[in-house]
């Protein structure tokens, strides 16, 4: 039998963070016949897809930040300010990112995550699903992933 030591670290190093990817992008590519096929394609870039509501005065009322990703619109943020809401403004932005992201992107389903307190009944009048609930994250909350089909 033989052993090793290791040293173990926990300081934060972007270089080794950048190796790690690359090591585990390349491990993944070699285990699955479908990102091997996608590994170069245009549709593996990352793209940016950002909508934005402004007011009269040109200032922000609400926004979605999210990307696209192969088949999908993944949404990281939506966001109405307090005096929009109740207005369908969150609805007509998240409407726009999925159609922008069908119709121009070719994807076919959205991502997001939302937690208990947040949004999650406005994304199921959306027509999303949830395929994820995980209590206590943080503690005393719960964060659900939702996904839908886009047309």
């Amino acid at each position: 039998m033989v052993s090793r030591m290791f040293r173990l670290e926990t300081e934060v190093d972007k270089a080794r963070r950048d190796l790690l990817r690359r090591r585990l992008r390349d491990t993944n590519t070699a285990a699955s016949p479908v990102l091997r096929a996608l590994r170069g394609a245009p549709d593996e870039r990352e793209a940016p897809l950002h909508v934005w509501a402004l007011d009269a005065n040109g200032d922000l009322a609400g926004g979605l930040v999210g990307h696209t990703w192969t088949a999908w619109l993944h949404v990281t943020y939506l966001w109405v300010d307090g005096r929009h809401r109740g207005r369908g403004l969150g609805s007509r932005l998240l409407a726009r990112a999925e159609r922008v992201a069908a119709a121009e992107r070719a994807c076919t389903a959205s991502r997001v995550e939302t937690w208990d307190f947040q949004a999650p009944d406005f994304y199921r009048r959306q027509g999303y699903d949830v395929v994820c609930v995980i209590p206590d994250y943080p503690p005393g909350i719960t964060e659900y992933t939702l996904t839908k089909r886009l047309a």
